[in-house]
């Protein structure tokens, strides 16, 4: 809870400088994206009780606020693809609170794949399966709202609500897989490693849909 404070603090400190949200550059949202996942941890932590998972989550947050540490994080004018700073706000803030989850619900897949490993299947296990779906079912809403407000700001901005740009077609693979993974285990009773595994897939989607931009460009360049 003492990281989620002082992210919040640095989070909101640099939007009252620079006058809008944290969607300038990859510097402000992989700050938000710690944020996210820092604070889905210490939920998790709260709502599961169970440590582990939240332990699980935090050096992914570690890392990307490492990284952020590589970038610059001067404040620059708004390219005019994001004048519009409140609908953009509302997307990034749904985006970074799912990414949060889709991190909580990653890190208790590792978990249940060690303890798999480990021992088999048990108690603990299930109870990881679940809160993994859990978080899931927290995360798909979000990720939805996220598109969704995308595409309305694409239609402002580029005059288009779609146009198969790199981060747009990963960030609905990754709705697509999250989508895969609920229909698989609502429909077909997923549990276990498969669901798992999964899960691993889904988890390295949104992080492509991040870090994809710095190598494959595209109408998201900026950031």
């Amino acid at each position: 809870w003492a990281a989620v404070a002082a992210l919040t603090v640095a989070v909101v400190a640099r939007g009252i400088a620079v006058g809008h949200g944290p969607f300038a550059n990859q510097y402000e949202f992989a700050v938000s994206f710690s944020w996210g996942m820092v604070a889905a941890a210490a939920i998790a932590r709260r709502r599961f009780a169970m440590p582990a998972v939240s332990l699980a989550t935090l050096p992914v947050a570690l890392a990307m606020l490492l990284y952020a540490m590589t970038l610059d994080a001067g404040a620059r004018p708004l390219v005019p693809a994001l004048q519009n700073h409140w609908l953009l706000t509302v997307h990034v803030l749904a985006a970074v609170l799912a990414y949060g989850a889709a991190a909580v619900s990653c890190g208790a897949a590792v978990l249940l794949l060690i303890s798999l490993r480990r021992g088999g299947e048990s108690p603990q296990t299930a109870r990881l399966d679940e809160i993994a779906y859990r978080s899931v079912v927290v995360s798909y809403p979000l990720l939805t709202m996220m598109l969704v407000l995308g595409a309305v700001w694409a239609d402002i901005a580029w005059g288009t609500y779609w146009s198969w740009d790199p981060k747009e077609t990963s960030a609905l693979m990754t709705w697509l897989i999250y989508g895969g993974y609920l229909h698989a285990r609502v429909v077909n009773g997923w549990r276990g490693k498969r669901a798992a595994v999964l899960l691993l897939v889904a988890f390295a989607s949104v992080l492509f849909t991040f870090f994809g931009n710095l190598f494959l460009g595209g109408l998201h360049s900026y950031a």
